[in-house]
Parts: structure tokens; C-alpha cells; sequence
């Protein structure tokens, strides 16, 4: 299954390679050329060469493979670029770790080889390892490429994939998914040539959407850690200035970083809010891969813990206003100076103000799936 636009220079020469190796290799199959929108006269080079030209409206490499997959029928499928830069040379090696009981085979340029000019220095250095270090946090197989565009799959392993992904990230999604799936998975080399007559296509923008997917699918890294960072942060700033002014060096930090401190606290753990409604999401409706800790927090909330870790800050916060509103009447209303301890309540107020809200809202959110927790 061949995705393609605009490849008139490179398709006919990819169908006819595949054909070759299938007959080479004895393979029974079909070649199927799924057309993104082509107007250089690839569909017609494509049907020249004997391929099966299937039509995709919708814009998309992801959206390209999902019309292919569609209309493969056979019992083992594989994914290759058609713009000539992998050799169909290797096709047995995707082929017979299917017939062998593996349900996937992934291509590897990392472990195979990067001839020069084939890949941006950039995405070779840079953004492509930083995909794959992401995406290794959620597999349960060693994975060392995770966007190669030669791969396949057994007909029954894809029934257990749930894509969707309609550009670039359909790679990395198909990855993941086999790892949420538990299937089989083996790695194979592969060459990794330059484009003929033109530089590679792949730009900072899809390498975004690749990272983007990864992080949304972890919201422990998108949302909890630098949301903990941030309110632990916040706090201790807080209570480092709370019985006076730090000099470091010529630099003195006095109450006004309280402020400071104070915003990163409230900031910081609304970020972590986000992330456990996100990771609680994701375990009831199994949007994909969950953390250990987030089952166990489950095990442990109740609505009325929450609500009462919440009112406990809430009321220290107004215990200490009340405190310096004795102060004030005490000294005969007249000016005192409180704003370390006040900004220090408004903190603890507002912290759990938030845990009680959120404390509903989690019970909300878990209450029709609470069962498959």
C-alpha cells in the first residue's frame, strides 16, 4: 500500500519494484496506490504500472494510508512511500516476522542506514530522536524509529488498532496504538534514501503534530510535573519571605516576590488539576496508556476527602486573616503591616477553594465509569 501525491517522477518506478519483489519472493498480492489528491500525472504512471489507484479527498498522509488500508484485502499489509526513498529489496524482511507470529514489523533508518542527503539535519539530530525518546514512554517494546514510512501489519493485528490520525502523526500512531494493543512488534533496517529530484519533504510544522499527539497522550508530562514544579515553587518562595526580606548578594528579595510567588502556587496547581481530570479521562474512557498512580489515587479519593483536604487549607487561610484582623482591632484599626501573612492566606484560600471544586468535578467526571476504575 503505496500513499502518494504528487509522485510522478518516483511512482511507476515504486509499483513496478513492488510487483518485482513480490513475484521474487513468491508472494501473492496487489500493489495499491492510495491518491491524496495528485495533479502531476501520478494516478495515470500509478495504473500504467498495474497498481490498484484508490482516491483520498480527505488532505493527509495518515488520511492517505487509512483509504489504502480500507482497500488492501490481503491477510498481511505493507506501508512504503512512494517517493522512492526505501528499497523494496527488503520486502521479505516485512513479510516473514508476520508469517513467523509477529503482528508488526517496523522499519529502522537508525539501525539501518541515512544516506546523505536524505534526511534534514535537523529532523535527523534534533526533532525525530526527540519523537521516538517520547514515544518510548509509552511502549512495551524497544522501538528505535518510530516514523519510518516502510512498515506492515497482519489483517488481525490492524483490527486491534484504533486509528485516526489524518496527517504525519499517523506513524507515530500507529506505533502507539500496537503498544496499547500488546501487539507483537520487531524491528527490521532499512536504507533511507534522498529523494530523487527534490529535497526531503517533511517540515518543523509535522514534526510538531507528531510531539503534539505524544504529549497529549501523556498528561503527565504535558500537565502534572511542570504544574508541580510551578506550585511547589510558588509555596516555598512563599514561605521562604513570610518572617522577612532575603539578601542575596546585592540582590533582595522582599514581600513583593510573595505576589510571585503566590501566582506560580494558583497557577501551577491548576495545571496539575488539568492533569489529573486529563489522566482520569483517559482511565475511564481508555483513550490509551494510564499510570499505575492514577489507579491507585482512585483506589484512595473519596468526595469527602477531597472536600475535606480543601476546607482544611481554606480554614487555615481564614485563620490567619481573622488573626490579623484581631491585630488590626487590637492596635485600634490603625495601619499594620501584614502582607507577608495575608499573601500567605490568600494562597491557602484559594488552593482550597480549588480542591473542593475539583473534588465535585472529579466525582462528576468518574461517576458513569467509576465501575471500570
Amino acid at each position: 500500500m503505496i500513499p502518494c501525491l504528487n509522485e510522478a517522477a518516483t511512482i511507476a518506478t515504486c509499483v513496478t519494484a513492488a510487483f518485482q519483489h513480490l513475484e521474487r519472493c513468491g508472494y501473492r498480492g496487489e500493489v495499491i496506490v492510495a491518491d491524496n489528491g495528485s495533479t502531476d500525472g501520478s494516478i495515470e504512471a500509478a495504473r500504467a504500472a498495474g497498481a490498484v489507484v484508490v482516491h483520498q479527498p480527505i488532505q493527509g498522509y495518515g488520511a492517505a494510508c487509512l483509504r489504502g488500508i480500507e482497500q488492501a484485502s490481503g491477510e498481511y499489509i505493507v506501508l512504503v512511500d512512494g517517493d522512492g526513498t526505501y528499497d523494496l529489496s527488503t520486502l521479505h524482511r516485512f513479510v516473514e516476522p508476520l508469517r513467523a507470529g509477529y503482528d508488526m514489523v517496523l522499519g529502522t533508518r537508525r539501525n539501518g542506514e541515512i544516506l546523505p542527503g536524505a534526511m534534514r539535519r535537523r529532523h535527523r539530530h534534533l526533532l525525530e530522536p526527540i519523537q521516538t525518546w517520547l514515544s518510548k514512554r509509552f511502549l512495551n517494546f524497544s522501538v528505535s524509529d518510530v516514523r519510518c514510512g516502510m512498515r506492515s501489519v497482519t489483517r488481525s493485528g490492524l483490527a486491534r488498532l484504533r486509528l485516526g490520525a489524518t496527517g504525519m502523526e499517523f506513524a507515530s500512531e500507529m506505533v502507539l496504538e500496537a503498544a496499547r494493543a500488546g501487539l507483537e512488534v520487531v524491528e527490521v533496517p532499512v536504507r533511507f534514501h534522498p529523494r530523487p529530484g527534490g529535497e526531503p519533504r517533511r517540515s518543523v510544522g509535522e514534526g510538531w503534530r507528531v510531539a503534539r499527539q505524544l504529549l497529549l497522550l501523556s498528561p503527565s508530562r504535558l500537565f502534572i510535573f511542570p504544574g508541580l514544579v510551578l506550585t511547589l515553587f510558588g509555596l516555598a518562595l512563599e514561605l521562604l519571605l513570610l518572617p522577612g526580606p532575603i539578601r542575596l548578594g546585592s540582590f533582595n528579595l522582599d514581600y513583593h516576590f510573595m505576589f510571585v510567588g503566590g501566582a506560580l502556587a494558583i497557577l501551577g496547581f491548576q495545571v496539575v488539576l488539568l492533569g489529573v481530570y486529563a489522566k482520569t479521562y483517559g482511565l475511564i474512557h481508555e483513550t490509551g496508556v494510564t499510570d499505575l498512580w492514577i489507579r491507585r489515587f482512585h483506589l484512595h479519593y473519596t468526595l469527602e476527602r477531597g472536600v475535606a483536604l480543601g476546607a482544611l487549607l481554606f480554614v487555615i487561610g481564614l485563620v490567619i486573616n481573622l488573626w490579623i484582623l484581631g491585630s488590626w482591632l487590637a492596635a485600634g484599626r490603625g495601619i499594620i503591616f501584614a502582607v507577608r501573612p495575608a499573601m500567605l492566606a490568600l494562597t491557602l484560600m484559594i488552593l482550597g477553594a480549588e480542591i473542593v471544586f475539583a473534588s465535585f468535578f472529579l466525582s462528576l467526571l468518574r461517576s458513569s465509569g467509576f465501575g471500570r476504575i
